[in-house]
Parts: structure tokens; C-alpha cells; sequence
């Protein structure tokens, strides 16, 4: 009579065990990899950085490979990440000796990137772009594991150029690039940027300046190594701009101006790690350069701003496609840096102040502002297609 009871109980369990095997597959429990690259400026990396919560609370294991000892290297260090180094080289549009011997350090870093690879077998990789992810990509793609890249600009980097014909899929930052990538790889993510800066506190901010909260705030950053024109500009246009506004100027290292150290309403600063969220928090508008990454936190914190680009001249011309862009979708107000005066950037801070709601409205409505999310949904599709076997490589 006891017999039956417990065979009964004994099937109940194991069913039971079998649902919660299931559920634990079915919720991602089983641990995936994914292997992150890129490198050669923060720019490169800081998007993985802002990835990584994320990812982690999907259950992936995680690993960073870069060059030996790119920046790349020096900003993982913080996060408790694996890391491996490989060979790389850069390919130059300019005459330089280099160009003989990087593209050996390119193929000894195919070589190093493939036996890792190989041994290791991610499920997945993730690409910033930069030269290192390189032979990071095209290594993987030749084991058949899917890459997923990532295009912060307008028109692909030579690098992400060579990628490209064998990515699984690529995010962009902008319509525009859609129609620049074949085979409808291309996917409008936005671009990730790290969680903490949604965080900020505006009254941390004001007491960081010593700033009044009675009184619109200005911030202007002119990129990690500041930027002359803009700076001057900026400084030229203070004694008007503080009879309505406060100004924190994130101005570049060694480009803070002694004279103006006293100047109520005026607080300089050649740079600022943890408090930037605060600042953001704080600021009414922004005045800023137009790099991918700068611009893309503008919009994911829906602050009305000022862009000027980096001139052609100096660039590529990325950045003022960049700005083009987002001043055609609403987001942004721009001002090309041949035309900057000080009297200009009075009257645009001011149209852009009482014009404000028409740019966060705009921003509000963007696709583009849950790239975390679309990301990480992109990696775990991607994953599922893993082939687990070599293959030729256009």
C-alpha cells in the first residue's frame, strides 16, 4: 500500500526537476560567452564598458581582447574582466615606414586571435571597431562564429570597412548609415552608453560649481583634450553670457584659463570622471564637439544642445556629418567652427534655451534610445547562430 505513494512522489520529482532544467535554459541561466574587442581610443571602448551590466545580468561570460597595451587594456583593468592582448598594426593613408611592418603585427595578431578563438569557442563576438578588432573579427568569422559590430559614426572607419562583409549584423548610430551597409546587416541601435550617467544628481552638481539653482546652467565640453576654438569662443562670450546663464566649462587638460579661476558663475575644469553625471544632471543645455559617443549621451539624456564638429580639415569629416544628422532629425543645433564668434554663440545659447522643449520632444521620439537592450537582444540572436566549424572568408 506504501509502494505506489512513492513511486508517484518519486515521478512527481523528477518532472519537477525536468520543468526547472527547462525554465532555467528557457530564462537564460546557461552560461553563453562573448568575447568583446575593440581599441586604439576610449571611444572604442567605453560602449563595451556600458554593456556590461547588462550582459552579465544575461549570465554571459565575458572576455576582452585588445592589443598588449592599448588604452583599451587600461580602462578594462577596472572592471574584472579576463583579458587577452594580441598583436595589431594600424594602416595608415599617409606615407609612413610603419606600413611596411604593421601588416606582419596584423597577421601575427590573426594568428594569436584565431588559436585563442579556437580553443575558447565564444558564442559570440562584439565589436567596437578600432584596428585591433581587426583580426579579432575576421579570425572568428573564419571558425564561424558570428560577429556583431558596431558603427558610432555616419560613414563606417576604415577599420569596420573591413569587417564588414563578414559581420552577422552591424548597429549604427544613424539612419543614414542603413543605407551604406549591404546585405540588410545594418541595424539602428543607437549607441550604449553607461548607465551611471542616467544617475546624476543636479543638486550634487550645483554644489560641485557652487552654482545657484535659480539660474539656468550652460555646459560646454570641448572632448577629453579640450578644444581652442571653442574655448576661446566660450571665454570671449562669458561677460554676456553671465548676465543669464551659468557656465561649466569642461575646458581640457592644462587649458584652464588663471584669470578666470574667481569669475562668479564661471567654474572650469580640465576634466571629470565620476561627477559628469552630475553635471548633466545640473545643465540646462550643452554645448559640445560632435564625436559619436559625446552626442549619442546627449540624446540618451535628452539634453537640448549646441554641436560644433571638428572641422574637415582636422578630421575625416565625421563629425560634421554627425551634426548634419542630428540637426536634421531635431536633436541638435549646430554651429560650423569657421563661423564660431562670440556673439553667435550668445544668440544660439539663448534660442536654444527658450526653444528647448521642440529638441527634448524630439529626442523623446527617437528609435534610438534603449541601445543596451536592442544590443544585448542582437548578441543573443546572434549566438544561436553559431557554426561550429571553419570556413572561407571573402
Amino acid at each position: 500500500m506504501t509502494t505506489k505513494p512513492l513511486r508517484n512522489r518519486a515521478r512527481v520529482s523528477k518532472r519537477s526537476l525536468r520543468r526547472k532544467i527547462m525554465a532555467c535554459f528557457q530564462k537564460g541561466y546557461c552560461m553563453k560567452k562573448v568575447l568583446l574587442t575593440g581599441g586604439g581610443t576610449a571611444g572604442h571602448v567605453t560602449p563595451n564598458i556600458a554593456l556590461l551590466p547588462k550582459l552579465r545580468q544575461e549570465g554571459y561570460e565575458i572576455v576582452y581582447m585588445g592589443s598588449y597595451d592599448g588604452i583599451e587594456k587600461k580602462l578594462i583593468g577596472d572592471f574584472d574582466l579576463p583579458y587577452v592582448g594580441i598583436s595589431t598594426g594600424k594602416f595608415r593613408r599617409y606615407p609612413d615606414v610603419r606600413n611596411l611592418t604593421d601588416p606582419f603585427r596584423v597577421l601575427k595578431g590573426w594568428r594569436e586571435a584565431k588559436a585563442y578563438l579556437k580553443k575558447h569557442r565564444p558564442d559570440v563576438v562584439f565589436s567596437k571597431g578600432g584596428f585591433v578588432s581587426v583580426p579579432v573579427v575576421r579570425a572568428a568569422a573564419s571558425l564561424g562564429i558570428p560577429c556583431v559590430l558596431h558603427e558610432s559614426d555616419m560613414t563606417p572607419g576604415l577599420a569596420n570597412r573591413l569587417c564588414i562583409p563578414v559581420a552577422y549584423q552591424v548597429c549604427c548610430n544613424f539612419p543614414e548609415t542603413l543605407r551604406m551597409i549591404p546585405g540588410a546587416k545594418a541595424v539602428l541601435t543607437g549607441s550604449p552608453i553607461r548607465e551611471e550617467l542616467t544617475k546624476g544628481s543636479r543638486l550634487a552638481g550645483l554644489n560641485l560649481c557652487g552654482f545657484s539653482a535659480n539660474i539656468p546652467v550652460v555646459l560646454v565640453m570641448g572632448g577629453s583634450s579640450g578644444a581652442a576654438q571653442v574655448n576661446k569662443a566660450v571665454r570671449s562670450a562669458l561677460p554676456k553670457l553671465l548676465l543669464g546663464y551659468q557656465v561649466v566649462h569642461l575646458c581640457g587638460k592644462g587649458k584652464v584659463d588663471n584669470l578666470l579661476l574667481n569669475t562668479p558663475g564661471y567654474r572650469q575644469f580640465e576634466y571629470v570622471k565620476n561627477e559628469l553625471k552630475d553635471l548633466f544632471a545640473m545643465a540646462d543645455v550643452v554645448i559640445s564637439r560632435a564625436g559619436a559617443n559625446a552626442i549619442c549621451e546627449l540624446l540618451a539624456l535628452k539634453k537640448p544642445n549646441i554641436l560644433i564638429p571638428l572641422p574637415a580639415a582636422s578630421s575625416r569629416g565625421d563629425q560634421i556629418l554627425n551634426a548634419r544628422s542630428f540637426e536634421s532629425q531635431g536633436f541638435s543645433c549646430v554651429i560650423q567652427e569657421d563661423d564660431l564668434t562670440a556673439d553667435l554663440l550668445m544668440d544660439k545659447v539663448h534660442e536654444l534655451y527658450f526653444t528647448r522643449q521642440c529638441y527634448y520632444d524630439a529626442m523623446s521620439g527617437s528609435g534610438q534610445m534603449d541601445s543596451i537592450k536592442t544590443i544585448v537582444r542582437l548578441l543573443g540572436e546572434a549566438a544561436e547562430h553559431t557554426e561550429p566549424k571553419e570556413k572561407a572568408i571573402p
